[in-house]
């Protein structure tokens, strides 16, 4: 991971935004965790969509960071139960993947127009997929 100057904290510094991660790679998950709750957001970390799923039904998050393969339900499965108990939320997502060249990896992405970022990830991408995802839900 690279690091990056640009701020990664909320604009709006006294609310603190909730980031849902949900990644089975645990290394992975856990450097996200602790550069994101660096710079103020709270992070809930899931190992797979299944779990995730169970968290989405008590907590609305601001941005929601999913992993594309996992065990027990996979990253299009849980976008796809997820537009049918919360639709409300999908604009929320951004995916992460190390498979981009999979078929049916890239046509679910392609097909929903999904914020993909690519393995390893680079902490400038994340500021600014971040910062997207939360500008385009303030305006909701």
């Amino acid at each position: 991971m690279s690091e990056t100057s640009q701020p990664l904290a909320p604009q709006n510094q006294h609310e603190i935004k909730s980031i849902l991660l949900v990644d089975d790679d645990a290394e992975l998950a856990e450097t996200l965790r602790i550069v994101l709750e660096a710079h103020n957001f709270v992070v809930s970390v899931q190992p797979n969509g299944a779990a995730a799923l169970r968290e989405l039904q008590a907590i609305d998050y601001d941005v929601i960071l999913c992993d594309m393969l996992m065990p027990e339900l996979a990253g299009d499965l849980f976008y796809l139960a997820v537009t049918k108990i919360k639709p409300e939320l999908t604009d929320r997502f951004i995916f992460v993947t190390g498979n981009a060249e999979d078929p049916k990896v890239e046509s679910f992405l392609h097909s929903i127009d999904a914020l993909v970022l690519f393995k390893p990830v680079l902490m400038v991408e994340l500021v600014e997929m971040i910062s997207l995802v939360l500008q385009r839900t303030a305006k909701e």
